[in-house]
């Protein structure tokens, strides 16, 4: 429809109303504007004023119970504006939470549990939402609702995992069931039930947590799984530890890095990377030793391991290697070993131990004194009990200083065809 703007009058009445609709807004503006000036001022009677300059906020009005909450420490006065707050905005789980706090200082659980409840709703799948909600739950003794919102936590917060976990354990001490009904199948949070039994020894629980883990087809740090590896151990647990390194050699692509009946020593001539765990090479920064691999001098393989000795105190090399062995075998083995001047008394020897006796069942003659790569041979039998070897370079005897360069390759174990009387 055309209107035709013909005579004065009319025209006045059109720039009129614009003009009035035009003050209109410019007044509704001007008063948020005070309202926002108010509110940042963040004083009793700012707020307040900010509240009526802006009728319509519940932003506002939030500010305003927090102020009588936690300032004023007014929390029966905070009610009416918290209570504002939802009312206008019944989709903020904040709001509803700080009204919850204002009846839980008073001291009134029903209308605590309600303003939680209505938290929840608004907003059931963030973690700072499920913390409250499952911590209050706690408190009131309704233990299913707080492992049920600790839940929506692991699934969402792993920073949370840690402190959400032994929270659930308090309430349910139990692996089977958190597994079934509270604890996700995510590694964050499968990690950190694993870490959580691990420091309780619960040995048992730490095998059913890591076999939900592998389950999972999401990644995880191979760092963790030498974690479990060494705690396994630790324990005892050789034959769990084995399963663990087979299955990690499947997941993370480290099928080069498993025993073979050919040679039970994994990179025994060190051409992959050491891992620094798990069942291939282990080592630890010593302070007068240095460890290198030295792609210049090797006996069979592309590259040998360097030992640099220089200093007081050394024990040990600081390399290691664990070995899975039956009891009752008798086992060959075979390494080469190079080196240039060694001073000092003693020197280095391979040594072969029973991991869990400490009992020395190999202990090569002093490895000094050549120039070119010479072999370390010797054959031992493993004790009725023993499933686990450690071989190692250590230094005999241990106090004095000492001083040059050792390399070392081509180490070799196999088991005889026929057993041995221990």
């Amino acid at each position: 429809m055309e209107i035709v703007l013909n005579s004065a009058t009319r025209k006045a009445l059109v720039f009129a109303s614009g003009a009035l609709l035009t003050f209109l807004y410019a007044g509704f503006a001007a008063k948020l504007f005070v309202a926002s000036i108010f509110a940042d001022r963040a004083d009793l009677a700012s707020l307040q004023r900010a509240a009526r300059f802006d009728p319509g906020s519940a932003e506002y009005r939030d500010r305003l119970g927090r102020y009588l909450a936690i300032v004023a420490r007014e929390p029966d006065r905070s009610v009416e504006p918290f209570r504002a707050a939802v009312r206008m905005n019944p989709h903020s789980a904040r709001y509803w939470f700080d009204l919850a706090s204002a009846y839980q200082v008073l001291g009134d659980v029903p209308n605590q549990s309600w303003a939680l409840r209505h938290a929840v709703e608004a907003d059931p799948t963030t973690p700072d939402v499920a913390w409250e909600a499952a911590n209050f739950y706690l408190v009131q003794g309704a233990d299913e609702k707080a492992l049920r919102e600790f839940r929506v936590v692991l699934e969402n917060d792993p920073s949370l995992a840690d402190f959400a976990i032994r929270y659930c354990w308090r309430i349910k001490p139990d692996a089977d069931e958190l597994l079934q009904s509270v604890v996700p199948s995510k590694p964050a949070a499968l990690l950190a039930f694993l870490d959580f039994l691990m420091e309780k020894e619960q040995v048992a629980a730490t095998e059913k947590v890591w076999a939900a883990l592998v389950s999972s087809r999401e990644a995880f740090p191979l760092s963790r799984v030498y974690n479990y590896f060494n705690f396994l151990i630790d324990h005892k647990e050789v034959d769990e530890a084995q399963l663990v390194w087979r299955q990690t050699a499947a997941r993370f692509g480290l099928s080069s890095y498993l025993p073979g009946t050919n040679n039970l020593i994994v990179n025994g001539d060190f051409r992959l990377d050491v891992l620094n765990g798990g069942f291939d090479w282990q080592y630890q920064k010593l302070q007068s030793v240095t460890l290198t691999l030295d792609p210049s001098d090797f006996h069979g393989g592309h590259r040998s391991l360097l030992i640099a000795f220089d200093g007081p105190g050394v024990t040990d090399a600081g390399i290691r290697h664990y070995i899975p062995v039956q009891p009752g075998t008798t086992y060959d083995f075979s390494a080469y070993y190079k080196n240039g001047t060694i001073e000092g008394a003693g020197g280095p020897h391979f040594t072969i131990q029973d991991f869990y006796t400490q009992s020395v069942l190999y202990d090569s003659d002093e490895l000094r004194e050549t120039g070119f790569w010479k072999s370390a041979t010797g054959e031992f039998t493993t004790g009725n009990n023993c499933r686990l070897l450690l071989l190692h370079v250590r230094r005999i005897p241990e106090s004095s200083p000492i001083r040059g360069k050792l390399w070392v390759d081509d180490f070799r174990l196999v088991a005889k065809d026929h057993g041995a009387k221990d």
